[in-house]
């Protein structure tokens, strides 16, 4: 799937945060960058432990319903059949994992939107998408208001799946399987600031056991 061509007006913004996130990651011994030339995505294993992992899936199961997904013109009841959820921001255990999320990147707390929980059971997925704005889509006047493009996007794995429920990056031939504990951080944009194509992703479908995710997006400027 190719999305049209759209403005860019957060580019300078996006190149900017990208940069940043980049270099703190590259410093990191910890962090592993994935080995592909077109995109810019690293990953890290045991970045939450068992105990919150099993913490965050209950929160996600208390707010799971079915999910939607923003208007680029497919049926949004095929597109993404999870059920999905925001957790809550004010939690005290929500703001230290978020915290640690934002020390990691060395982003602004400010510029994070609220984690997301996601469940898929078998047969569940999200198709292929961007986690970036089409900014010609009605929406964006709303999201331009409320903090800009998606900058960064980062990724928690909550439990092994028994079979199925990658995440695939079909451009690049990238797939990572759900590993317990391990976080996933793409750059949503090129390093020049361009919105980036080949981050076109999908949840594949769960074939056995239960998928539990946690998603949070960073924009470029302050969030809501």
């Amino acid at each position: 799937m190719e999305y049209p061509p759209c403005p860019n007006p957060d580019k300078v913004a996006l190149m900017r945060t990208g940069a940043h996130v980049r270099r703190r990651l590259e410093a990191d011994p910890a962090v592993h960058k994935v080995p592909v030339e077109r995109a810019e995505i690293w990953a890290l294993s045991e970045f939450v432990s068992p105990s919150e992992c099993e913490q965050l899936i209950s929160m996600v199961d208390r707010t799971a319903k079915p999910s939607a997904v923003l208007d680029h013109g497919y049926a949004n009841n095929t597109w993404r059949t999870s059920y999905s959820g925001d957790v809550e921001r004010d939690d005290p255990f929500v703001k230290m994992i978020e915290r640690r999320i934002d020390d990691l990147l060395g982003l602004p707390h400010e510029f994070g939107e609220t984690m997301q929980g996601q469940r898929y059971a078998p047969g569940q997925e999200f198709k292929a998408h961007q986690d970036w704005f089409w900014t010609k889509a009605p929406y964006w006047k709303i999201e331009a208001k409320r903090g800009g493009q998606r900058a960064i996007t980062a990724m928690i794995y909550l439990n092994d799946v028994e079979e199925g429920g990658t995440t695939d990056f079909p451009r690049i031939g990238v797939s990572i399987p759900p590993q317990r504990g391990a976080l996933i951080v793409w750059n949503n944009s090129t390093p020049d600031g361009s919105l980036n194509q080949d981050t076109l992703h999908a949840g594949t479908p769960v074939i056995k056991g239960t998928k539990y995710i946690i998603t949070k997006w960073y924009r470029t400027r302050k969030w809501g």
